[in-house]
């Protein structure tokens, strides 16, 4: 029964632990790196795993982000290997199945090492051709309002990584986060009010 409930279960713990995170943020942002605490309009989600906070204080929220990212990525990896079996055609499976798993590891690598810079093009990439992949499956299917919530999360992902590749930041933290709801609503959706049964007639 747990088992079932393994992506629901890893997405509750990470966002509590993010949460908690928050709370020991030092402080400092990109709009006033003198400001107390954590601000959800103006701090990204990448300051919170920093050795150092914006303002130059130890950052203490680094181990409860570090535990909080290491269930995310989890969660939507296993997201991916359950979604890939649900699908006949091995070939697209299979691209779901490892750009799935190869983007949550360079999520993690980005959050929790110095290669942020390196793995958020490599891990972006792979998640859009994963998530990608699944939404044309879905608009094969009856799903209607899944088919909506690929449109809106691709968007909102999409949107993201234009503002971060032309250097536009200040929506950035904003969209960033409802970009992650985005993605976290559509992957618990599909994961529960979807079945193998939906994609079994797709078989080109």
């Amino acid at each position: 029964m747990i088992r079932k409930h393994f992506i629901l279960l890893g997405i509750i713990i990470a966002l509590a632990l993010l949460f908690i995170a928050t709370l020991y943020y030092p402080g400092g942002s990109q709009a006033n790196a003198h400001s107390v605490g954590y601000t959800w309009k103006d701090n990204y989600l990448s300051n919170l795993f920093s050795a150092k906070a914006v303002n130059g204080a130890d950052n203490t929220a680094k181990p409860w982000a570090t535990a909080g990212m290491f269930f995310l990525t989890l969660s939507f990896g296993l997201f991916f290997i359950r979604f890939a079996d649900r699908i006949k055609i091995k070939t697209p499976a299979i691209v779901i199945k490892i750009c799935g798993i190869i983007a949550m590891i360079c999520g993690l690598l980005a959050t929790i090492t110095a290669l942020h810079d390196a793995m958020i093009p490599i891990g972006a990439t792979l998640s859009l051709i994963a998530c990608f992949y699944i939404t044309v499956f879905v608009f094969k299917t009856k799903l209607h309002w899944h088919k909506l919530l690929s449109v809106i999360m691709l968007l909102l992902v999409y949107t993201c990584c234009y503002l971060y590749s032309t250097r536009t930041l200040a929506i950035l933290p904003i969209m960033q986060k409802l970009a992650l709801l985005a993605n976290i609503v559509w992957v618990l959706s599909l994961e529960y009010f979807s079945r193998k049964e939906d994609f079994a007639h797709i078989t080109k």
